[in-house]
């Protein structure tokens, strides 16, 4: 194991993450797949496994400076890939509406907690002497719209985090780059964002024959990750083609 180069995944229990996970894997890194659920970390950790990869798992929850210390710890002195994909949206209120509990917590995960794991990683990251971050933002990091508020309040501050954090580490062997996924049908995202309620999550998909999927934007973020030292993507937008836009989606109504 101590061959492999390391690589970091928050977020890592499902969607994007997982998946992302195990495509590193198969590129040969170590893999570190951290997030809240250990359950689903154990059966990942399995089938990476069993497909020849290497990885650990850390039960972190990015709020938690305790957590994402043992997440640095487990990870170690040298971490060539970081991955800050743990984020997430709630609600679809208006400001004049605002959970102000939801607004919290996507600011708390989607930017806080990017912050919280890059300190505590980059250490290890320019020790690396290549080290790349990857923060997975969103379409909604460079667009508003209705009802939306909150989560691209918090996407527009991934985006400038990671702009700043750039310029700041201009001198330092790490990149920085973002990735900036349009609509991803994955299994929780859109079910988180109405709190369980299945017709109004699969609504969002509807008559979209072709959207994103997790494997679309990890393999992506393995393309990132694996151009030359001297080669920083420093945002890469990606959307369906049937979507022009974050309000202008094509779809088939069933006659």
């Amino acid at each position: 194991m101590g061959t492999h180069r390391t690589a970091v995944v928050t977020g890592a229990s499902s969607g994007i993450g997982a998946a992302t996970a195990k495509a590193l894997a198969a590129q040969g890194f170590r893999v570190v797949c951290a997030a809240r659920r250990s359950d689903r970390l154990t059966s990942l950790a399995e089938e990476i496994r069993a497909a020849g990869g290497a990885c650990e798992v850390v039960t972190c929850d990015v709020t938690s400076d305790s957590d994402v210390g043992e997440l640095a710890r487990i990870s170690g002195d040298k971490v060539d890939v970081l991955v800050n994909n743990a984020g997430g949206a709630q609600g679809l209120e208006p400001v004049s509406g605002a959970d102000l509990d939801a607004w919290q917590t996507m600011f708390d995960v989607n930017v806080l907690g990017v912050v919280r794991v890059t300190k505590a990683l980059l250490p290890a990251l320019v020790s690396a002497g290549d080290g790349i971050i990857v923060n997975v933002g969103s379409v909604a990091g460079r667009t508003a719209y209705e009802g939306g508020a909150g989560y691209t309040a918090a996407k527009h501050g991934l985006a400038v985090l990671t702009e700043t954090l750039r310029l700041e580490l201009f001198d330092q062997p790490v990149r920085v780059t973002e990735i900036a996924p349009g609509m991803v049908r994955t299994d929780e995202f859109s079910l988180t964002r109405f709190k369980g309620d299945r017709a109004r999550a699969d609504a969002v998909y509807d008559g979209v024959a072709e959207p994103l999927v997790a494997e679309d934007i990890a393999d992506a973020i393995t393309w990132m990750v694996t151009r030359p030292a001297h080669v920083n993507v420093d945002l890469l937008v990606i959307k369906p083609r049937a979507q022009a836009a974050s309000h202008k989606v094509h779809r088939v109504v069933a006659s």
